[in-house]
């Protein structure tokens, strides 16, 4: 089996994932205890979604966004019995906000953006000092890294469940969720 088959035939999980977190980020307005930091951090997702259904050839996708839709379109699709493919999501984690858009069938990060920094706000960087310009850089790195961690740590928070026996009493909420969109 090549690589692209591999990912048609896992990227189920990616939308799954998707459903999961939109989920949990609404499940306590927002928070999401993450175990392995021990601390809430807050997951909204924005007014920005694509929609998967169908397989193969017969695949259509439904673009969802909107400032005043809350997903409303969106909502009524997954109670149609389509699929997250593509969501905008803001993160916050400790003094940090993130906004990105996650890809589920190939888990890509697109369109991300990175918290103000202390470095890049006093716009040291533009003053051509190369010391300023380098610690800015060195400063996105490792937020976009925190970024990806994070996704990461909620994906294995994710993962773990859907491997384990509270998989079935999880999925049970996931549907009563769903079924009040219709």
């Amino acid at each position: 089996m090549d690589l692209v088959d591999l990912i048609e035939e896992k990227h189920f999980l990616g939308q799954e994932f998707l459903t999961w977190l939109w989920y949990k980020s609404e499940e306590r307005g927002g928070a999401v205890l993450v175990p392995e930091i021990g601390q809430d951090i807050l997951v909204v997702f924005e007014k920005h979604m694509l929609l998967e259904f169908g397989e193969g050839e017969t695949r259509e996708n439904v673009v969802c966004r909107g400032l005043m839709t809350e997903l409303r379109e969106a909502r009524a699709g997954l109670a149609l019995g389509k699929k997250p493919e593509q969501a905008r999501i803001r993160i916050q984690r400790d003094d940090h906000e993130w906004s990105l858009t996650l890809k589920a069938r190939i888990f890509e990060f697109q369109n991300v953006r990175l918290p103000k920094t202390e470095i890049g706000a006093e716009g040291a960087a533009n003053d051509g000092d190369p010391l300023a310009a380098e610690g800015l850089l060195l400063d996105q790195i490792g937020l976009f890294e925190t970024a990806v961690r994070t996704v990461d740590q909620l994906f294995r928070m994710f993962l773990e469940l859907r491997c384990g026996t509270g998989w079935p009493e999880e999925l049970g909420r996931i549907q009563a969720w769903v079924r009040k969109f219709k």
